[in-house]
């Protein structure tokens, strides 16, 4: 959510002229994220998100957009799209392909707690088995391909150490045979920025501009890689219980997905740290940029592969 197309008032008035939104009263750029700009938007008749896609499609954008407005019609808090006076959800704006959601109350956290793990597995239970129902379908974009060219591109700028990681990861992900797992549509992006609270109330699940069609464990471990990272062992625990119990209120993670655990976390990971390498040292121009620490996945990813027996002891509990 970083600001990489500046806008000027007369060209959001004339964009907002489509839609039956009232006046323009205020509008401020999010700092947040790092792959869209956006824009918190304010008129006479209410608050919204403005989003201006700087890599997805015109061809690409259908698919999420409809995913959110499937979402919040079936009472997922997510945030539904804006339709323009045509009952469209997508327009042009500084000849790029843009949208407005409303905007939903509530923060993004910094260190969850129990109750808010709980709301979270709930919800992305209840995302998975809603999404059966979802008329659209969407393969990864940050796929096998993806990795391999991601890793061409910042094998150069890494240590002998951080080389040999990045081949063993990629090794492991390559050579690692799952059975059927469990498909649904997946967030595949649902860190605590994320997701929106009021106390420990979940009020939003945000930017689905990620979300395809995919292994629902996968989506868990995306989740739990940041979710249940603190560092303090003991609250990650209680934490990771509380998500994957509360889950299983809804869907019961069966047992070949358990056995993919390790898999999909490592799995999980490595997505998270070739993407945040990318960005640290291919970093894209703009007016208000924001980019993450790749170390922390590293970090996670050493973690993961170190303590594999005790990782696997969760589902004695869960």
């Amino acid at each position: 959510m970083s600001v990489y197309t500046n806008v000027l008032p007369h060209e959001l008035d004339e964009f907002l002229e489509n839609y039956s939104l009232g006046q323009l009263q205020q509008f401020a750029g999010i700092s947040n994220g790092i792959e869209n700009t956006n824009y918190f938007v304010t008129t006479s008749k209410g608050q919204y998100v403005l989003t201006i896609f700087e890599q997805l499609t015109l061809d690409d954008l259908p698919y999420f957009l409809e995913l959110m407005a499937f979402f919040s019609e079936v009472n997922i808090p997510t945030a539904h799209p804006i339709a323009d006076n045509q009952n469209e959800y997508i327009r042009i704006l500084n000849s790029k392909p843009a949208a407005l959601v409303k905007r939903l109350n509530g923060v993004s956290i910094d260190i969850a707690n129990v109750k808010q793990c709980k709301e979270i597995g709930v919800q992305m239970a209840k995302m998975h088995l809603s999404s059966k129902q979802f008329k659209f379908s969407r393969e990864a974009s940050r796929n096998e391909d993806w990795r391999i060219q991601t890793s061409k591109l910042v094998m150069p700028k890494l240590n002998k150490d951080e080389q040999d990681l990045l081949n063993q990861e990629l090794n492991y992900i390559k050579t690692t045979k799952v059975g059927h797992l469990h498909t649904s549509v997946i967030h595949a992006d649902l860190f605590r920025d994320n997701a929106l609270f009021i106390d420990d109330e979940l009020t939003g699940v945000i930017d689905f501009y990620y979300a395809y069609n995919g292994f629902s464990i996968y989506d868990l471990a995306v989740t739990v890689n940041d979710w249940c990272t603190s560092g303090d062992n003991n609250r990650d625990k209680e934490n990771l219980v509380a998500f994957l119990t509360a889950y299983q209120t809804i869907r019961y993670i069966e047992e070949n997905e358990r056995n993919a655990w390790i898999y999909v976390l490592r799995l999980a990971a490595l997505r998270f740290w070739l993407s945040r390498l990318q960005d640290k040292y291919f970093p894209r121009s703009g007016e208000i940029t924001h980019t993450k620490d790749p170390n922390r996945f590293k970090a996670i990813i050493e973690d993961r592969f170190n303590n594999q027996d005790e990782i696997m002891s969760i589902w004695d509990v869960c």
